[in-house]
């Protein structure tokens, strides 16, 4: 066979934004697929989703239900989705319920209603939701329910529509029924309680003719349905700029100095230092910096309200009600207390497109780890990578702050071990000089250049954050209690 002679395979939108990257760019058309996974999973929405997004008048989609319920039940909830078009009813998509065939004729009943039905209409699509139950509703010998199941899947895969069905199985299960074998594809739907918090999670388990996304992906449930997050989002099909020689101003002529000029475009800085230190007034003043320079911003905060970092920042004197108003600045308030890191970099990517940003400031990592599920947790540095590298991949200058608890006989750097995912590291912390608590500032690291090795003292003002002077006549600054130069050194 040549390459001219391969046959192409068509691949049909999901209608769920992000799963077609992870199925490498829809589902095969005329495949046979399974979407299994427990109770309230979300598999139903998944289902009507694809239909609402593909069905026509010319090639209309049949769904079957053999539970209990009459499909009016369920589609007064399906129809609260905004995905849900009540017109296309009937004309576009049918809902056929064969509970009642179930009760009178049994397994046998079902598969030839099925197959009548889709010989009459013709469809493109064909769902059959929720058999594994109806399965467990008859009292029929085992052998019978997987020689139905056997049947049904074979009807299914050998029809020239794209197809699914839906079930309730155990992961167990895969080995032992025969039905896994014929499916084309295979999506599993996960859900567990952590704590508080509901996370949701998908694997494409199997699907032929195509090279999907591995692993498990969040995805969560809204009003406008499911949405998943690729756990390889922004890194994949993406070309990392060429390094830019520009410098981006911090708003401070003095800390741009110190930089060696401000910070390299598409670096990721990481403002760390104890509460009151003004991580967060430096953020904002580097976001001031760049609107005033015609560079759009975002600003991912997970503490405050997107009003209240608007007036705190006019506190000062920086005006980010206007740029707020004309959209080249967005304030992004992250749900907190279940999210992943993905929803998160899917947010900041769709704000990204937006607004054309440049600058983005995230505050703080603190924050921002608290605001996930406890099991997105345990890799949040990982994740962290992935979207510091993603962002930083498509020009965008990141601004990061962290928390640190102060000590006053050392320097500590980092809670999270997280240095090695920033480019440059400014370090603001308090010391105790002629019996005042004073502050200083320091630049720990620059992957682009050199910068300064100076201490600097500085302070926050109804203008904000001025830098001063070098503290002379001191040595052991950076441990928070200095001596001056000549005393006796700490006793160890």
């Amino acid at each position: 066979m040549t390459q001219q002679d391969k046959v192409m395979i068509k691949k049909l939108p999901t209608g769920v934004p992000g799963l077609d990257e992870i199925l490498g760019g829809g589902l095969p058309e005329f495949s046979f697929n399974i979407i299994a996974g427990t109770p309230g999973c979300g598999k139903t929405t998944l289902a009507h989703q694809f239909i609402f997004a593909n069905a026509t008048p010319e090639r209309p989609a049949l769904y079957f239900t053999i539970l209990g319920e009459p499909a009016l039940k369920m589609l007064r909830y399906q129809q609260q989705y905004t995905f849900f078009d009540l017109s296309r009813l009937n004309g576009c998509i049918r809902f056929i319920n064969l509970g009642q065939i179930l009760a009178e004729r049994g397994l046998t009943g079902i598969l030839e209603e099925i197959s009548k039905e889709v010989e009459s209409a013709t469809p493109s699509i064909v769902v059959v939701d929720s058999f594994r139950t109806a399965a467990r509703k008859v009292h029929e010998d085992k052998m019978e329910v997987q020689a139905f199941t056997q049947n049904l899947g074979l009807l299914l895969a050998s029809w020239e529509a794209t197809t699914f069905l839906i079930g309730e199985y155990s992961e167990e299960e895969i080995r032992d029924n025969p039905v896994f074998t014929v499916a084309d594809g295979l999506f599993w739907l996960y859900q567990r309680v952590e704590r508080n918090s509901v996370v949701r999670k998908l694997q494409v388990m199997k699907l032929r003719g195509q090279t999907s996304v591995p692993g498990l992906h969040t995805f969560r449930i809204t009003d406008a349905g499911l949405q998943a997050f690729s756990r390889t989002l922004g890194l994949t099909g993406r070309k990392r700029k060429v390094p830019s020689e520009k410098r981006l101003s911090m708003g401070i002529p003095e800390l741009d100095k110190m930089l060696g000029g401000g910070i390299p475009e598409g670096d990721s800085l990481l403002i760390a230092g104890s509460s009151g230190t003004g991580k967060s007034l430096l953020a904002t003043q580097f976001i001031a910096a760049g609107i005033r320079a015609g560079e759009p911003g975002i600003v991912a905060v997970f503490e405050e309200r997107p009003e209240e970092y608007a007036e705190r920042a006019g506190s000062f004197g920086l005006d980010l009600q206007t740029p707020l108003r004309d959209g080249s600045l967005e304030v992004i308030y992250l749900r907190p207390l279940d999210l992943s890191v993905d929803e998160t970099m899917q947010e900041i990517l769709d704000a990204i497109k937006r607004t054309n940003a440049k600058r983005l400031v995230i505050d703080s990592l603190a924050g921002f780890e608290m605001a996930l599920a406890p099991g997105f947790r345990t890799d949040f540095r990982e994740s962290l990578y992935r979207m510091i590298f993603a962002l930083t991949g498509l020009g965008v200058t990141i601004l990061s702050t962290v928390e640190m608890e102060e000590s006053f006989t050392e320097l500590p750097f980092s809670t999270y071990s997280i240095s090695f995912l920033t480019d440059d590291i400014i370090r603001l912390r308090y010391v105790e000089m002629e019996g005042q608590l004073r502050k200083i500032l320091m630049v720990l690291k620059m992957r682009g250049g050199a910068h300064s090795k100076d201490i600097r003292e500085y302070e926050i003002t109804s203008k904000g954050i001025v830098i001063g002077e070098r503290p002379t006549g001191y040595e052991y600054l950076i441990t928070g209690i200095p001596r001056r130069v000549g005393r006796d050194s700490p006793q160890k």
